[in-house]
């Protein structure tokens, strides 16, 4: 019986490169005054986001050749084999329209809010959304360029040392996310540096719940690059998730207050026309928490349907889902 070669790396190596990749996305932000932010220069300024997209950029395709070197060292694997690894071969055009109906059914509620509830679908039917992403700068970070270099780094460039090193399923899923949570720490030190009157528990609250978010986003993320093998997937799924932001959990679902959808009141302020929202209706709430409940449900049994790929990157998440799935 011939004995199985060891993995390349260990598991502790893998997770202390997803550290140092991690810190090579992060510290750069604060090593230059253009991208470091002070109480006069915010992290939104059009400058700092152009900035920091250079560095986290070229961080990105250094920490991925890094695990493209590891992935083919002493002939392991091809290039091509490397590159499936790493989700850019094949594209998986078919993977990233599923995962994406997939998402969009766990996000049934807020899509009814914004679409329907807020008027968003008139936005969405003219194509401002789009045209705005490349006429802000803010957008543009926010749903292509932020979404696009994490997933780079924390699935892509990660994932696969995880596997090399043959770490169990579930701590890839659930180790890599933490890692990935931890890199948006730094956001406390933004946010005392921009308001500092502000109470540091509100701070500390405010990462924590960013921090669980983002490791809750991260777990279903690396869920979905294990089944599907596609970085396209998890871009697409990630910018979705951006656009939608945290679903409402609570509170009367109401029209929000944009000049462009409220009615014009008679009576005037000031000479000035009023505006006021239109009236909110008890059913839009209804609708939406059916919508809520039911999407999780529908999500959860279509979960194993919609992220089946023959370009799985590891058989074990094929196992490892029909068996949690079926019981």
């Amino acid at each position: 019986m011939v004995a199985k070669p060891p993995p390349p790396i260990s598991t502790a190596s893998a997770a202390a490169l997803l550290v140092i990749y991690t810190l090579f996305y992060v510290v750069p932000f604060y090593l230059s005054s253009t991208t470091r932010p002070s109480r006069t220069l915010s992290r939104d300024a059009p400058s700092v986001i152009r900035a920091r997209v250079a560095s986290v950029s070229l961080t990105c395709v250094v920490c991925s050749l890094i695990t493209l070197v590891i992935l083919t060292s002493q002939g392991r694997a091809t290039y091509g084999e490397a590159l499936h690894s790493m989700g850019y071969w094949p594209l998986g055009l078919a993977e990233t329209g599923k995962s994406l109906l997939l998402t969009a059914i766990l996000f049934g509620g807020p899509l009814f809010e914004t679409l329907i509830v807020d008027g968003g679908w008139r936005r969405w039917f003219s194509l401002q959304p789009v045209s705005g992403l490349f006429s802000e700068w803010i957008a543009w970070r926010n749903i292509v360029a932020g979404p696009f270099t994490e997933e780079v780094l924390f699935r892509s460039a990660s994932v696969p040392l995880m596997l090399v090193a043959q770490t169990s399923i579930t701590r890839t899923i659930f180790l890599s996310p933490v890692i990935f949570g931890l890199a948006h720490f730094h956001h406390f030190y933004e946010f005392r540096v921009t308001h500092p009157h502000e109470p540091v528990v509100t701070g500390l609250l405010r990462s924590l719940l960013q921090f669980s978010y983002t490791s809750l986003f991260g777990a279903y993320a690396t869920f979905l690059f294990l089944r599907t093998g596609s970085l396209l997937a998890i871009f697409v799924v990630h910018a979705f998730c951006n656009i939608m932001g945290l679903p409402r959990l609570w509170g009367r679902v109401e029209p929000s207050s944009n000049d462009d959808d409220a009615e014009v009141n008679d009576d005037r302020i000031g000479g000035k026309a009023r505006l006021k929202k239109p009236e909110a209706s008890i059913f839009w709430s209804v609708i939406y928490y059916v919508l809520l409940v039911g999407g999780a449900v529908a999500w959860w049994q279509n979960l194993s349907a919609l992220t089946a790929s023959g370009n799985a990157l590891d058989q074990r998440i094929m196992d490892d889902t029909m068996h949690i799935l079926a019981h």
